[in-house]
């Protein structure tokens, strides 16, 4: 199968609740982890692996993510489809059944993935990726019967397995699966009150496709402040940045933006310090500080930093949304 036939699609128009109060203003996947927003990981992954064409369903704050997108994925041919109202995840990809012909992969815009994408794009078959997971009552759980999926289902109270579908899908022929999502879409049927992708992949594995399971190691979530600091940390791990900071220690691993202005403080290990942030006397660890924040005086750890927040004065484990301002000690230095 030639690569540059996929169509990717992306589904990114999740409000983000569990990250409040960042995604109030900013959606989730232009938080930072490591490096970039986590959209722009997921589109370097789908860029180098030959994928050229893309399909972005956006909703909530959507306008950001194109913005975004257009500065910075120029090479990419990129269309939009806006799901006005969240109605699940089939819902989101069957949207964007005008914009795909020929092999598709789908790839969540919520999830950060170690894996070898040639495995989906170059097999013979339709595939899914999976994982075993210590609690799979979260997830779209398969069963797995002769070396492809024989049954699952979305968010199980009893799974009959640990192995949860985790991000990656790729059909071979995609007319297979929009019709499927047709038919769940046309009946009505929904899964905790959304249509689920999961119930038109089912639909398709009874009525006799074939689809495999393909087993990958890597999966970070960012869905969570806690899950996203975890991401973060990986990522670091990964790509070992060598940043430097004005008569300031750095304990790697960490990334600073070049455009940022770090002073007299101490930063590490494990802190993303973003575009156009300004960081003076303070000790920054295990933490993420999005584009355009202002620390001062502070020592933070385990936190997140919202764009353009500024936090002034204490020790403390914050969780700050853009544009807000907070400050302890009245006697600091004024911006």
């Amino acid at each position: 199968m030639n690569k540059t036939k996929f169509t990717a699609v992306v589904p990114v128009a999740g409000a983000g609740t569990r990250l409040r109060p960042h995604t109030y203003t900013y959606p989730k996947v232009l938080l930072t982890v490591g490096d970039k927003p986590i959209i722009g990981h997921i589109l370097d992954d789908i860029s180098a692996a030959g994928i050229h064409k893309v399909c972005m369903v956006v909703g909530y704050l959507g306008e950001k993510i194109k913005e975004y997108v257009a500065k910075n994925y120029k090479h990419l041919a990129v269309n939009y489809v806006e799901q006005a109202e969240q109605k699940g995840l089939g819902h989101a990809i069957w949207l964007t059944r005008r914009c795909v012909t020929g092999p598709v992969m789908v790839m969540l815009g919520d999830t950060i993935l170690d894996a070898d994408l040639s495995k989906f794009l170059c097999s013979k078959e339709d595939c899914i990726a999976v994982k075993e997971v210590k609690d799979p009552r979260r997830f779209g759980v398969v069963e797995v019967k002769g070396g492809y999926i024989s049954a699952m289902v979305e968010k199980p109270e009893n799974p009959k397995t640990n192995l949860a579908i985790v991000g990656i899908y790729s059909f071979r022929n995609s007319s297979a699966l929009y019709n499927s999502l047709e038919k769940l879409v046309d009946s009505g049927k929904t899964t905790k009150g959304e249509i689920q992708f999961t119930d038109a992949m089912a639909m398709m594995v009874k009525c006799g496709h074939k689809i495999k399971p393909v087993p990958i190691e890597g999966w970070y979530d960012c869905g969570k402040p806690e899950t996203l600091l975890e991401t973060n940390r990986h990522i670091l791990d990964k790509k070992k940045f060598s940043p430097k900071a004005k008569n300031s220690l750095i304990i790697p691993p960490v990334y600073i933006s070049p455009t940022a202005k770090v002073e007299g403080s101490i930063v590490g290990p494990y802190a993303s310090i973003g575009d156009g942030v300004r960081i003076d006397s303070s000790i920054i660890s295990d933490s993420i500080v999005n584009e355009n924040a202002f620390i001062i005086n502070m020592n933070l750890s385990g936190s997140l930093v919202g764009p353009s927040a500024t936090v002034v004065g204490r020790r403390d484990q914050l969780n700050v949304g853009e544009n807000s301002e907070i400050r302890f000690d009245k006697t600091a230095c004024e911006i």
